[in-house]
């Protein structure tokens, strides 16, 4: 399906286990159908929500298929490929676009970060041997490198350069990205509690854990600005900070599934080195999630 025309909310999709840590795509699908039914307007999935890093290349590869195929072309597909090995990101990359994604999810390369023109040729690299639109994704938090604001405005020149998702923090490095947005290179936010001011610089939506839990109130967030009805964007996004603050009490996705689990959606199984959240966050998150009427 075209991304040309994606904008709103996008979940960053994570990935369901069992009680045996084998991947369950039963409760994937149950997950897609909630998506499909609420209004969510893109999915992503293999990102850092996704748990792909204790993930091997074939499980990445049957989620990408089985959530490609559930989705039936009704919204787009996004698959992230990132790796901090430039070769291994392109064969990931291949890979799924072999299996039908709709675009690239492709993050910084972390631990042994490199300087600026690796860091470009990292994502040029890629770029240059796929066929699908491409989403940078910059998240120093993680990585421990940013894409520099000069690379940004160099890489957003390639063809296949579709985006980038900014979850830096740093609304002054989101405001000198802005200067590079067009019908052709776009910007989602990468943190829940800052998709408004990211939208009021011409942002495109957001990369969502919270929509994950909540898409209809994601979407419709989102919505009521592209609408512009900005003050209904802007209530939605401060009478849900506590809830999105306590999603990420604890590190990723790590309360998103808790909460997913609290809900009946799918069982709360991670995989090593994730483990259950501890008492106090988990009862801050459930107090949160009654607050906006998740749970009663």
């Amino acid at each position: 399906m075209s991304m040309d025309n994606l904008t709103g909310s996008i979940v960053a999709l994570v990935t369901p286990f069992n009680e045996d840590k084998s991947i369950d795509f039963e409760g994937l699908e149950r997950l897609v159908d909630f998506h499909l039914e609420n209004g969510t307007d893109g999915i992503l999935v293999l990102g850092t929500t996704g748990e792909t890093s204790p993930m091997t290349d074939a499980e990445d590869f049957a989620v990408a298929e089985a959530v490609v195929k559930q989705v039936a072309g009704r919204i787009p597909v996004i698959g992230g490929a990132g790796s901090n090995c430039t070769e291994e990101s392109l064969n990931k990359a291949l890979g799924l676009q072999q299996r039908g994604i709709d675009g690239l999810l492709l993050i910084t390369p972390y631990y042994n970060k490199s300087n600026e023109e690796g860091i470009y040729q990292h994502f040029v690299q890629v770029m240059d041997k796929v066929d699908v639109p491409c989403i940078f994704y910059n998240i120093p938090g993680r990585t421990g490198c940013s894409i520099s604001e000069r690379n940004v405005a160099r890489l957003r020149e390639h063809p296949n350069a579709w985006g980038i998702k900014e979850a830096s923090g740093n609304i002054s490095y989101a405001t000198t990205v802005a200067q590079y947005l067009s019908d052709d290179f776009r910007m989602f936010s990468g943190n829940d509690d800052m998709v408004v001011p990211i939208l009021s610089l011409g942002g495109a939506g957001v990369i969502s854990v919270w929509a994950n839990i909540a898409p209809r109130t994601v979407h419709d967030m989102c919505a009521a600005w592209e609408q512009g009805d900005t003050q209904t964007a802007l209530r939605i996004q401060l009478e849900n900070l506590e809830l999105v603050h306590s999603l990420f009490c604890e590190v990723n996705p790590i309360p998103v599934k808790a909460a997913l689990a609290r809900m009946g959606m799918i069982g709360e199984n991670y995989r090593m080195p994730l483990w259950p959240m501890a008492d106090a966050t988990r009862a801050r998150l459930y107090a949160a999630m009654e607050g906006v009427g998740l749970i009663g």
